[in-house]
């Protein structure tokens, strides 16, 4: 593995980038009490007091003490946010700074990123790597302080006061599946062309997709809701092992933050608020377990990644084949905007699954990237010839115990995502901000 991993970015866009980070963690927290910053233990939820100390920490570990070789500015640091040292369940039990304290700490690392990057000249590749490791670090803890703020029955920070949600186009989608041709030697994964990748993510390497179909717009509440109501959860022959293990542990009768009005009238809890369920909104907050049960009954079943990322990236020949140059992004190469993704909690939440055709991919598959994060039928596993980047914990314990999710989701920051990015997961866990399509048998 070499630390100079992409392209070179200049001084002003990294400060950028690090005090963005730094305005939307603070976002975040808006409006919390004390008391609310350390809540109660629950197995998948950090204290938010201590998550904020341990980014002020992963900054000063690798755009400071690390890149630059600098002392610490808070000695004995490691001993309370060393995240893969420190014990998930004794979070709760540590002496940890007051609030004050750690949002001094934030900011004295924060200010003395600045400094360095003010007063040493343009950035090298190692430099540029190292700051964007730590704005990514931070980007997915903010997303992760959000759905521990909605999984503790919070409030709802203010700044999710966005715009309105997009309306859907008149037009109705051209079909519910979409036609995908298949490709043999289909190169799956990144390219240093991309610049900044997670070792996950590397290297790109052919494997054969057959054709399929697959469905044009994710799994929506209402679709969800007919499984429940026909009685899915309590039908074992659609559960595999692992997913009957789950509903003997849980005990679940339907999606985590739903509940039934009767008269078939559901409600799902948005933080602290119980509002009306939104019938034409993706599915949120199901397992892999539960999106693989959905497909069972369905007579479906969950992509693969390699199919999704096809999918995603791919661009029809003349003669409907598929070309060797694969997009950055489902719409192309642009960047990412609120007219192509729900990204960046632009619109609040999740839209309509119907909305964006502007982000549609090149065979018509809607909201690959933004809204939710689409679970994919693979175990998280290594590429081949994998070698660890210098965050060492980041993949490399995982693999094989978790699933893979791919797209992002309505609080994904958009500098973050692309086709490649895989996200992993527990197939048990509920609070994450994910979905699913299907596709065809």
């Amino acid at each position: 593995m070499t630390e100079q991993n992409g392209a070179t970015a200049t001084a002003a866009e990294l400060s950028a980038w690090l005090r963005d980070a730094r305005t939307r963690t603070l976002a975040v927290i808006d409006g919390l009490s004390d008391e609310e910053l350390i809540g109660a233990f629950r197995e998948t939820v950090n204290p938010i007091l201590w998550a904020l100390g341990h980014v002020a920490w992963f900054h000063e570990n690798w755009a400071l003490r690390h890149l630059r070789g600098l002392p610490s500015l808070m000695p004995g640091n490691d001993e309370l946010y060393n995240s893969f040292e420190v014990a998930h369940e004794t979070r709760w039990e540590l002496a940890l700074p007051s609030r004050a304290a750690t949002l001094a700490y934030l900011d004295d690392v924060l200010a003395a990123e600045l400094e360095r990057l003010a007063a040493e000249g343009p950035p090298t590749a190692r430099s540029t790597y190292f700051h964007r490791l730590v704005v990514f670090h931070e980007d997915m803890h903010d997303e992760a302080m959000l759905y521990d703020r909605q999984n503790l029955g919070y409030s709802e920070p203010p700044f999710l006061a966005a715009d309105p949600c997009p309306t859907p186009p008149a037009a109705p989608l051209a079909a519910a599946d979409a036609d995908i041709p298949g490709k043999r030697g289909f190169m799956l994964g990144g390219t240093p062309a991309q610049g900044f990748l997670f070792d996950n993510e590397k290297w790109a390497h052919p494997v054969d997709v057959a054709p399929f179909r697959m469905a044009a717009t994710p799994v929506t509440n209402g679709q969800f809701a007919e499984f429940v109501e026909a009685g899915g959860y309590h039908q074992p022959e659609h559960w595999s092992l692992g997913g009957r293990l789950f509903l003997r542990r849980y005990k679940p009768e339907y999606p985590l933050y739903w509940r039934h009005e009767g008269g078939g009238r559901w409600l799902r809890r948005s933080f602290e608020d119980w509002l009306p369920l939104r019938e034409h909104n993706p599915v949120l907050n199901v397992c892999w377990y539960e999106a693989e049960a959905y497909c069972n009954w369905a007579g479906r079943r969950l992509p693969t990644e390699a199919e999704w990322e096809l999918a995603a990236t791919a661009e029809p020949t003349p003669a409907g084949e598929i070309s060797d140059h694969k997009r950055t992004y489902p719409w192309g190469e642009a960047p990412p905007t609120p007219e192509r993704a729900n990204l960046d909690a632009h619109y609040s939440m999740c839209v309509d699954t119907r909305a964006l055709p502007a982000g549609d991919s090149a065979f018509g598959v809607r909201q690959m990237v933004g809204n939710v994060w689409e679970w994919t039928a693979d175990p998280f596993y290594p590429y081949p010839g994998f070698e660890v980047d210098p965050y060492r914990e980041y993949s490399a314990p995982w693999f094989g115990y978790h699933k893979v999710l791919r797209g992002g989701a309505w609080a994904t920051r958009g500098r973050m995502i692309r086709n490649t990015w895989r996200n992993f997961f527990m197939p048990d866990r509920r609070d994450v901000l994910a979905g699913f399509r299907t596709c065809a048998r």
